[in-house]
């Protein structure tokens, strides 16, 4: 089996596709009152799918928290120690909620974890080289 692409059950498809697309920057194309949302991001299928729509489709009924989940998190990467700092700020004036400031971690990492509109962590980090270098060390 090969890893297709990960998705997210969401309440309010509008307000997650808004902040998907206007804030981190995905390229969405599908309508806000929409059901299913499938784009690719860095060869990444991403989906944000409707947890009513789910739970007709499966005949099953599902919990879902109502704060910050901790169950995963989203990664998004950026070159430099400051576009993160400059991301982060620019997320929060748009909305995301913070959940950890931009920090340098022992391992040389600089990252913050800001939470979407429905409470799912997405991490900003960086090694402070390109992306395709990250993982040189």
């Amino acid at each position: 089996m090969r890893l297709d692409g990960f998705g997210l059950m969401v309440k309010d498809m509008g307000k997650m596709i808004r902040f998907y697309r206007d804030v981190l920057g995905f390229e969405i194309k599908e309508a806000e009152d929409t059901n299913n949302v499938y784009l690719v991001k860095d060869g990444t299928l991403f989906l944000l799918y409707g947890r009513n729509d789910l739970e007709k489709m499966t005949s099953n009924k599902f919990e879902y928290t109502k704060q910050i989940n901790g169950h995963f998190e989203i990664a998004l990467y950026v070159d430099t120690f400051e576009e993160v700092d400059k991301e982060y700020e620019r997320v929060l004036q748009e909305g995301a909620v913070s959940v950890m400031p931009p920090t340098t971690e022992p391992w040389g990492q600089r990252t913050c974890y800001i939470a979407d509109p429905e409470g799912n962590l997405v991490e900003i980090g960086s090694f402070n080289r390109p992306f395709e270098n990250r993982a040189a060390e």
